[in-house]
């Protein structure tokens, strides 16, 4: 019998690797992930290698990427090593620029973004949206540097490491469920929100994976065995594996930026014992924090798609303005601003919002005069502020899914989109700048997420306490 391998200690000793590519310089790296830029010996093709070194979220990244193969708006997996003991690297396209960057670099054109070009851009993130969406995948991190843009122009939707898996009733999880198919045009319907259910993510064969013979998705097979060998995970979410959650995508990479909030330990809930539901319940703590829903922000553990239509409506409220809608610089500053802005939570605007967990233990002041949206948009016309006002609804149920905007008559009539090639293009990432995005400059000296409010009023409460913010 073979003695065991040694684990490598650098993805430079991999020899599976380095005998099929050339690796350059690290271009990203994440609190569980690291990017290297590397060409393809076969062709010379630049790749991007993302090894990642969380299992759980290795997992549901190549899981994610293989069920939209065929999407041409999510980034493309060429193939993956993976072995017991040894961390997984994915072998991605590599693209050099994404949309944080076409939004900083737009803010110094005379006359910014174009209608034809802002519509392309919208339509582009919605296919790739409606794509993961069809196939029952919340991706769960949407947010402009996780956008990467091709040289061509085309936009891709990247880093799934925080992706999870639903279906919807009626359907049953197996191990041939199709790919994604790009239909012509964007024919079909999208099960609403609220109609999705979560899957397992182990396959009845007790592994995460069993490869499709059909797909073009190699993987790497290592060891003894002809046959994949995975490790069976625990379904739930944890939240030691989703603290990439204020990252910074280069390449399907990510540069990390992790919290330190004063309350981690309201980021995930327990399901009561009374509660009749075979799923398991997601965390509370995904995404970033300037396109978290609120939901999220208030501890809910059982939501679907509709975080990732939220995080839509930031961001093309963000492409609209070139500058982020919500810039929290805390979980509590993001909640101030979206009140701010949208107006005071309350069952008549949510039913429902109330049995959050997080709801009674923070009260802030009525905010008589909120913002509105068309302040926050001044310059931009009614119908860009109605597809914003869409998607940035409290009401989980009532945001437009990807499908229906899609359709909707601002990306409809003239001026019609421009072609992916006639779009501008930055000529560098974000993170290749000298400045980095503000969200980055938060005093990490500080441990409280009430530093900018002021006084503070703390009292008990039958749920433990509550936070009044003056």
């Amino acid at each position: 019998m073979d003695p065991p391998s040694t684990k490598s200690w650098s993805i430079h000793t991999r020899k599976e690797i380095t005998v099929k590519y050339e690796i350059f310089n690290r271009i990203g790296a994440g609190a569980y992930s690291d990017v290297y830029k590397a060409r393809r010996r076969s062709d010379s093709v630049t790749v991007a290698l993302k090894e990642i070194h969380d299992y759980q979220s290795a997992a549901r990244e190549i899981e994610a990427l293989q069920t939209l193969q065929h999407c041409p708006n999510v980034v493309v997996l060429h193939e993956y090593f993976w072995r017991e003991d040894e961390d997984a690297v994915l072998v991605l396209e590599y693209l050099h620029t994404d949309l944080d960057c076409l939004i900083k670099e737009a803010k110094k054109w005379e006359k910014g973004l174009s209608l034809g070009e802002i519509k392309r851009w919208m339509m582009q993130i919605l296919c790739g949206v409606d794509a993961c969406h069809r196939n029952s995948i919340v991706h769960r991190d949407l947010k402009p540097s996780n956008l990467l843009i091709s040289s061509d122009g085309i936009l891709k939707l990247a880093d799934f490491g925080q992706a999870r898996i639903l279906l919807a009733p009626g359907f049953v999880a197996n191990d041939n469920q199709q790919p994604y198919v790009q239909s012509t045009p964007y024919q079909g319907t999208v099960a609403g929100p609220s109609h999705f259910k979560h899957i397992s993510d182990v396959s009845s064969e007790g592994g995460v994976f069993i490869e499709d013979p059909g797909s073009t998705v190699q993987a790497a097979r290592l060891g003894e065995s002809d046959e994949l060998r995975f490790r069976p995970f625990d379904d739930t979410d944890k939240d030691s594996n989703i603290q990439d959650g204020d990252t910074s995508c280069l390449a399907t990479g990510t540069m990390s930026y992790v919290e330190e909030d004063l309350l981690p330990g309201t980021y995930s809930y327990d399901v009561d014992d009374g509660e009749q539901d075979c799923f398991p319940p997601l965390t509370s703590c995904v995404g970033t924090r300037w396109y978290r829903a609120p939901e999220l922000l208030y501890g809910s553990t059982r939501y679907g798609p509709e975080i990732d239509l939220w995080s839509l409506g930031c961001i093309f409220a963000e492409v609209l303005r070139l500058e982020p809608l919500f810039p929290g610089n805390a979980d509590i500053d993001q909640i101030g601003r979206i009140l701010s802005v949208l107006g005071n939570l309350s069952e008549e605007v949510w039913p429902g919002c109330a049995d959050l967990p997080d709801y009674k233990l923070m009260s802030f002041g009525k905010v008589d005069k909120p913002i509105g949206l068309e302040a926050c948009l001044s310059n931009r016309s009614n119908d860009e502020i109605l597809l914003v006002k869409k998607l940035l609804c409290y009401d989980p149920a009532g945001r437009a899914t990807a499908m229906e905007l899609l359709h909707d008559k601002y990306l409809n009539e003239d001026p019609l989109p421009v072609p992916s090639s006639e779009l501008r293009i930055p000529s560098k990432h974000s993170s290749e700048n000298d400045d980095s995005p503000d969200e980055f400059h938060r005093d990490l000296n500080s441990d409280s997420d009430f530093d900018d409010f002021g006084p503070t009023k703390v009292s008990t409460t039958d749920h433990g306490f509550s936070i009044q913010f003056s």
